[in-house]
């Protein structure tokens, strides 16, 4: 995997990470009333994740050279709770997340 890839790779991570918590927040203070602590925690933390996460598919797609199809997946991904993980691992079996020669 490219240093790049490992970029995205992390980048994926953490949007991912901070999705849960963002949703475990917001179960927390919606659901069972218990405390808003966790949405006002990781709000914050996964809005700047997610803007983490879309410069780096941009980055990605003009350094690994990704076909635009990639690229608006990898973006789309971002939107639904916890899929830029499985995501992740399908452009690693893809080989989208190592330098292309091509």
């Amino acid at each position: 995997m490219s240093p790049t890839g490992k970029l995205f790779a992390t980048a994926a991570m953490i949007e991912g990470v901070t999705w849960a918590g963002l949703l475990i927040g917001m179960l927390l203070k919606r659901g069972l009333e218990i405390t808003d602590l966790g949405v006002r925690i990781f709000g914050p933390l996964h809005g700047m994740a997610f803007l983490f996460y879309v410069v780096v598919c941009l980055y990605a797609w003009i350094k690994l050279r990704w076909p635009l199809w990639a690229m608006l997946v990898a973006l789309v991904a971002a939107v639904p709770p916890l899929v830029t993980v499985p995501l992740e691992m399908w452009f690693r079996r893809l080989g989208l997340l190592s330098e292309r020669t091509h």
